[in-house]
């Protein structure tokens, strides 16, 4: 076996050995000290930093913000035994004339220029009576008897305005909601 290193790996190899020693001598200064790991202590921010006024739940018997947990953790159920359903995220434009014919606007074919998302949803052997749907505004619920659809949604939505229509021929669920992106009003301008 021809093992050859160079005089840096040499080097960083030393002083890896070098920082272990250091580590076993303060333990052998300190005996009280046992673990060395993160523990429970060390999880968080330090003690000395505090929060900003914005950053401060309002009750002062929170333990955190409503900002402070993900929209849509109170729908992730992993011992739900109902199964996911087939879905599809597409993006559509609102288009005229003037941009297919003419180019006036300055839309073009990607995403960007996309005013809504729509989010088809397969349900084989369901009911529109059975559906419900939940919508924020970055996540979409979905539950029925058979079925249970949680989806983080890959840009926030108008979750007040929106249409969902279900197709009985083919037992799918159209869900078409506008898109609310950061920099929309540049794009459509």
């Amino acid at each position: 076996m021809d093992f050859t290193a160079s005089f840096g790996q040499l080097q960083a190899l030393s002083n890896l050995f070098s920082l272990r020693d250091q580590e076993e001598d303060d333990l052998e200064e300190q005996p009280d000290r046992r673990t060395f790991g993160l523990n429970p202590g060390q999880i968080g921010p330090p003690k000395g930093a505090n929060r900003t006024d914005s950053e401060k739940p309002t009750d002062t018997k929170q333990i955190w913000a409503e900002d402070d947990v993900p929209e849509g953790s109170e729908f992730d159920d992993i011992w739900d035994p109902r199964q996911q359903p087939e879905y599809e995220i597409l993006f559509k434009q609102r288009v005229g004339t003037e941009d297919v014919f003419l180019g006036m606007n300055r839309k073009d074919g990607s995403t960007a220029c996309c005013e809504d998302m729509v989010i088809k949803i397969k349900l084989p052997d369901c009911k529109p009576a059975d559906v419900t749907l939940d919508i924020k505004e970055h996540f979409l619920a979905l539950r029925s008897p058979i079925y249970k659809l949680g989806l983080h949604l890959p840009h926030p939505v108008d979750s007040k305005n929106g249409k969902a229509q279900f197709i009985t021929d083919t037992h799918t669920l159209e869900v078409t909601l506008t898109m609310k992106r950061k920099f929309d009003f540049i794009n459509f301008a």
